[in-house]
């Protein structure tokens, strides 16, 4: 297990963005993202660092940007440690694994959101509405129930606090409806294709979230792809309708915070070892399951 990264600084590298979770730095016509083992939880970065979480985010995007090329092209250069710039080949220890040199693109104002179960903000929605974001469901749907047919529910970017929901007429209206027919498409197929090969290695994707940005005349995919950060991942031997599932993502971490009363405002707790621990396993035992590969 390798040392936690939860800042990184490259003095001769522009900083472009520090999210919750990625840095990005700026190569002239691409970009580099590292992926740092920071955890946010509503809407706040914790103290504590996941041991090993960067290294799977990145390196589970990548096994899917490979996946899903003949779908949609996507923003992924190298991830190859030869392909670092000089000025931080030195840092390669910290980097390895956990960096992607990616082209730059013209990112679209929408989060391209596809559900296939009923859960989260989804499952609460259907309870007051019998319908999720203004789609129309069955009735007598339980919690994590499996839709009928995966349902695209996209919401705005908001650069602090929380994503809205927006209907497909309000995406056809920030980005035009040919594009806004492009993402719902692209999101669907990338969804259908990613649930059926990880369900066949025991893993259910409930949902999941994609960001997509313009390249010259083409769509790409581009941020993260289909990992425990932006999708729920279920366990499918353990997948029981009418109740809450166990996951390999950040819930198990949520759980932990709501068990304690947390207020969701600072201070911001620290987390026992144990919790870190099990949350730093449960992503290894994410990618491993999907890869069929132990972590590199």
């Amino acid at each position: 297990m390798r040392p936690v990264v939860k800042e990184t600084e490259f003095s001769e590298l522009p900083l472009i963005s520090r999210g919750k979770v990625r840095d990005m730095y700026d190569l002239g016509k691409d970009v580099l993202i590292v992926v740092t083992d920071r955890l946010s939880a509503f809407d706040h970065v914790l103290t504590n660092g996941i041991p090993d979480k960067g290294r799977v985010l990145n390196l589970i995007s990548a096994f899917w940007f490979d996946k899903t090329s003949h779908i949609v092209g996507n923003h992924l250069k190298s991830i190859d440690i030869t392909d670092l710039p000089d000025s931080v080949r030195d840092q390669s220890n910290i980097l390895a694994g956990r960096f992607t040199i990616a082209r730059k693109a013209d990112m679209l104002p929408v989060e391209c959101i596809v559900r296939g179960y009923l859960s989260g903000s989804g499952w609460k929605d259907y309870q007051k509405t019998g319908a999720v974001c203004g789609i129309q469901l069955p009735t007598g749907l339980v919690n994590s129930d499996r839709l009928p047919e995966p349902i695209f529910t996209p919401s705005t970017k908001a650069d602090e606090g929380h994503d809205e929901n927006i209907s497909f007429d309000q995406t056809a209206e920030l980005v035009g409806q040919p594009m806004a027919e492009k993402l719902r498409d692209a999101s669907l197929f990338l969804y259908k294709f990613a649930a059926e090969y990880a369900l066949e290695r025991g893993i259910i994707i409930a949902d999941t979230k994609f960001e997509f940005g313009v390249l010259g005349d083409d769509l790409i995919l581009c941020d993260e792809a289909l990992t425990p950060d932006s999708s729920r991942f279920w366990p499918a031997s353990l997948y029981e309708p009418g109740k809450n599932q166990p996951s390999f993502d950040k819930q198990y971490v949520r759980d932990y915070l709501l068990s304690i009363a947390w207020d969701k405002e600072p201070p911001i707790p620290n987390l026992p070892d144990e919790v870190v621990k099990n949350t730093s396993n449960k992503y290894r035992e994410a990618y491993e399951k999907l890869t069929g590969q132990p972590l590199p």
